[in-house]
């Protein structure tokens, strides 16, 4: 084999020739690495979602794979090529939980595997979008503080890591795809609010306990202040970056035109924040408790507090330069 290539490497004119035939019959004559009705593994976005080949193709020596991601409507059914797919094997499977878990606290930007599998078609500015968020959380850390490791510990360990509900992952997921791979923008001021719904949740647990409490009361109000701190700095995808120096302006507060979708941005961060935060581990569990009880009040309203349908961002500049 080494001799062959040699051959080609150093040939003339006909030997050029003769190399691009060989490789043209290489790649058509190879066998395509799935087949029709075969259970995979598909990325999207930084995830990986089970689903099931339903047709091949090969375009111009490329073997091409129309898969159908089980459990989701067809709407998602896409042609991807063979780097956007894994066999259905235990090993994988293992790899598609440990990213579920690592997406809540950004460990697969860190390992790089986000942007190595991103969706085909993803520019650049969806991997600068990633970068920037990574350059800032890990701002929030030193390598060589002493006990760095046992803080990446207790953030892996998180409550709201173990227990961040599916359907907000999947809600985020979408969210990363609208904006960074299909140009779109949440439609802003919000309703509601950030503002109004924890105020919603604070009626909500006043109801249920009978009575205002005030430490819940007093973690939405450091939650709120956070999201107007952390909004322009860590919660913004780049193409949104515009949009927020248009709504934010003067002593308006993020959290009174922003919604759902940035809130839910905010609690990814938290977990691994919190894990440099200088707090006795009971307190920090408590802390956490609550905070996933702001999480699956979320997703108990999911479908009345998160956006349907997003701007399309073309749309919506052509109508501003008129």
């Amino acid at each position: 084999m080494g001799s062959s290539s040699n051959t080609n490497a150093s040939g003339g004119g006909s030997d050029k020739e003769e190399k691009k035939e060989d490789k043209g019959k290489g790649k058509d004559s190879s066998e395509p690495s799935f087949k029709e009705g075969d259970r995979v593994l598909a990325y999207h976005g930084p995830l990986l979602y089970e689903a099931k080949v339903q047709r091949i193709e090969n375009l111009e020596d490329e073997w091409r794979y129309f898969v159908h991601y089980l459990g989701w409507n067809k709407n998602w059914d896409e042609w991807v090529a063979n780097d956007r797919l894994l066999k259905l094997t235990e090993e994988n499977v293992r790899k598609q939980q440990e990213l579920e878990k690592n997406q809540v606290v950004d460990k697969s930007m860190k390992s790089g595997r986000s942007t190595q599998h991103k969706l085909k078609g993803a520019n650049a500015d969806a991997k600068a979008d990633k970068d920037d968020t990574k350059s800032l959380v890990k701002g929030k850390k030193r390598k060589s503080q002493p006990g760095t490791e046992e803080k990446e510990r207790r953030s892996s360990e998180s409550l709201l890591v173990s227990q961040f509900p599916l359907t907000l992952k999947k809600q985020l997921v979408d969210d990363w795809e609208n904006v960074t791979q299909l140009g779109k923008l949440v439609k802003l001021p919000r309703s509601p609010t950030v503002d109004d719904i924890l105020k919603r949740y604070l009626e909500h647990r006043a109801k249920k306990d009978n009575k205002i409490n005030d430490s819940y009361a007093e973690v939405l109000k450091g939650l709120r202040c956070y999201f107007d701190k952390a909004l322009p700095a860590m919660l913004l995808y780049k193409k949104e970056r515009d949009q927020y120096t248009e709504e934010v302006k003067g002593d308006v507060s993020p959290s009174t035109v922003y919604g759902a979708e940035h809130l839910l941005r905010l609690f990814v961060k938290l977990p691994e924040l919190l894990a440099f935060v200088n707090m006795e581990e009971d307190a920090l569990n408590k802390l956490q408790q609550k905070l996933l009880d702001i999480l699956k009040f979320l997703q108990k309203n999911q479908s009345t507090f998160f956006a349907s349908v997003y701007d399309d961002r073309k749309s919506a500049d052509g109508s501003k330069s008129k």
